[in-house]
């Protein structure tokens, strides 16, 4: 084998965050915290637009605003004013997914930090900016949001928290923060509950969202650091952010080359996976100047094209691959697309060797 990593990215993804998007697995815990604060999730998660199935899957993306809009809803009618520490409380470090995995797999404390800031972008929410900045004696790492969220105090302190937990995760036992600067308003009489939970000192009303930590920390090796995993996870994750694709249309068109094999490709099946609804995808795709419909034709012509150009696969092959239960159905489709038949194409496009073996 080599030098040759004995894994590969070859294909587009199915589903990666768009701009303002991010990974349901923040909402991990929720319904249990707001049904033990006396509420029904189902309900709230309704009156906001995300459908409560989607929380099934941590790897389905909703709306930045709508995560937001909820916890700061949750904080206002539940009473309760830390609603976003509360359920990060209830959260582990794993919110970040394999980021996670990279970071304990890390040799040193700084590595850990660096793929953390270079990757929560790309596969968590790109909507999230980290940096590290460092002095003689303390270091800080800080995060903003590069959209206008409105008030947003309650993620706020949830991404303070699972920062948090991150950091203690890959420092151990013996990593302390020194305080926690927020950027948002905090009443006086909430912040001992809060320094009580994050134990160190907070300041609200910051000019920027950050946990200090001893500079020194940055040298520390991580307990749990193992180089095959950093390896493998760092190029799985340099390929994801190489492929990334974040229009609503390229995000689209992944899910259609997706899904086609499995035969259930649909506006609603592709509303669900990228955490909107029917309606918004369909405007959002409207001012593309496309339908749903447009993307899929145009999907399956060309790996339909592709498909047809590989002798090894049979034309009912080729018929499941693009979602077809028969193989006549695909036909008049290919021609209604091309004016030619999938075996006048396939003849027309292979060399003469290869006919020779069709």
């Amino acid at each position: 084998m080599g030098n040759q990593p004995f894994y590969s990215l070859d294909g587009p993804f199915d589903s990666m965050p768009t701009e303002r998007q991010m990974r349901t697995a923040n909402f991990r815990g929720f319904p249990e915290l707001v049904r033990k604060l006396g509420a029904d999730p189902r309900r709230i998660l309704d009156r906001h637009g995300i459908d409560p199935r989607a929380l099934r899957d941590p790897e389905q993306y909703i709306d930045c605003q709508s995560l937001v809009n909820v916890l700061e809803y949750c904080s206002t009618t539940l009473k309760e004013p830390l609603f976003g520490l509360r359920l990060a409380q209830h959260q582990d470090a794993d919110v970040y997914g394999c980021v996670t995995a990279l970071c304990r797999a890390a040799s040193t404390f700084r590595e850990a930090l660096t793929g953390f800031m270079d990757y929560i972008p790309v596969v968590h929410s790109p909507v999230t900016v980290l940096d590290l900045v460092e002095g003689r004696e303390t270091a800080e790492l800080r995060w903003f949001v590069r959209s206008d969220l409105g008030t947003n105090n309650q993620a706020n302190y949830q991404a303070a928290m699972l920062n948090l937990k991150l950091l203690q995760l890959i420092g151990g036992r013996e990593f302390r923060p020194k305080y926690v600067h927020l950027a948002g308003m905090t009443r006086p009489r909430d912040i001992a509950d809060i320094e009580n939970g994050m134990g160190c000192r907070f300041h609200s009303n910051a000019t920027v969202n950050a946990i200090a930590f001893p500079s020194a920390v940055l040298q520390w090796p991580v307990a749990s650091a193992n180089r095959l995993l950093f390896g493998l996870l760092g190029g799985y994750l340099d390929r994801v952010k190489d492929a990334s694709r974040t229009t609503i249309v390229e995000r689209v068109e992944d899910y259609v080359r997706g899904s086609l094999p499995s035969g259930s490709c649909s506006i609603e099946l592709c509303a669900r996976k990228m955490g909107t609804s029917v309606r918004t995808l369909q405007s959002n795709l409207s001012e593309a100047g496309l339908k749903f419909s447009d993307i899929l034709e145009r999907v399956r012509t060309e790996l339909a094209k592709s498909y047809l150009k590989q002798d090894q696969l049979s034309l009912d092959d080729v018929a499941d691959l693009l979602g077809y239960s028969e193989q006549s159905s695909f036909g008049r489709a290919f021609k209604r697309w091309t004016g030619e038949t999938p075996k006048q194409y396939r003849w027309r496009a292979t060399t003469p060797d290869q006919r020779l073996h069709s």
